[in-house]
């Protein structure tokens, strides 16, 4: 089965800094891969480059059969995929109903009505139906990052990317997200996820990959990972695990 995204040897430079090194992965339909690794490793700056957020010197990339080489290519993909980044970049001057149903109005043409049903379905969904009406500095970091999750689902991605989705928020909202996540996972959406939360990882992926200077250093299984022989992934699992 032809894989749903597929890199093909990037390269990515800042200035002289050599942030991506010739990576190649393949992500295929359903399949969460979960990517670790120090700071500065290229994870986040590998996540941009699947939805062309980041340009990339040298290599391919296809997602669903679309090659990202033009402007129209590359929007035909961003429409697929749904991002969530660190930070929650929820609209602060609209309610969660407005934040949920702006885009799906403009980019999916749905009718107001259409939209705002939508929006409502996915907010029970990740467990907050009750916020329709608020703004976003009425909510808590774990309840607009939900939503955050909720109005990237609006639009019916293919194809999910999580960049540290959990690393701003409170120890005790961290669940509450790594739940809607792995829900998600469990119905079978496909995720890329840049996380060290290892029971998420645990839990949800298929495959787990240790980037370091720009390069995947391993990828395995997680029960394979987590048992690895491989110095660096055991020396990086090491720090993370003792950090939690």
């Amino acid at each position: 089965m032809e894989p749903i995204i597929h890199i093909e040897n990037i390269h990515k430079h800042f200035g002289k800094v050599h942030a991506l090194r010739g990576v190649s992965l393949d992500v295929h339909k359903g399949e969460v891969v979960v990517i670790i690794g120090p700071s500065g490793s290229g994870k986040s700056t590998l996540l941009r480059c699947i939805n062309r957020l980041e340009e990339y010197d040298a290599g391919r990339i296809v997602v669903d059969g679309i090659l990202l080489d033009n402007a129209q290519n590359i929007n035909a993909v961003r429409q697929e995929i749904g991002m969530v980044f660190q930070s929650f970049s929820l609209f602060a001057h609209l309610t969660v109903m407005e934040n949920l149903t702006l885009a799906q109005r403009v980019v999916r043409k749905r009718s107001r009505d259409e939209s705002q049903e939508i929006a409502l379905e996915l907010l029970t969904k990740v467990g907050i139906p009750d916020k329709a009406q608020a703004y976003p500095i009425q909510l808590s970091g774990g309840q607009q990052q939900r939503v955050a999750i909720a109005r990237a689902l609006a639009m019916n991605p293919k194809i999910m990317l999580f960049d540290e989705p959990t690393s701003a928020l409170d120890p005790e909202m961290i669940k509450e997200v790594l739940d809607v996540m792995l829900a998600l996972a469990r119905e079978g959406m496909t995720m890329v996820v840049v996380s060290h939360e290892m029971g998420f990882a645990r839990a949800a992926a298929n495959r787990m990959i240790l980037m370091d200077e720009g390069q995947i250093i391993e990828e395995a299984t997680p029960e394979k990972f987590f048992t690895s022989s491989h110095e660096r992934t055991k020396q990086f699992l090491s720090t993370v695990l003792h950090m939690y």
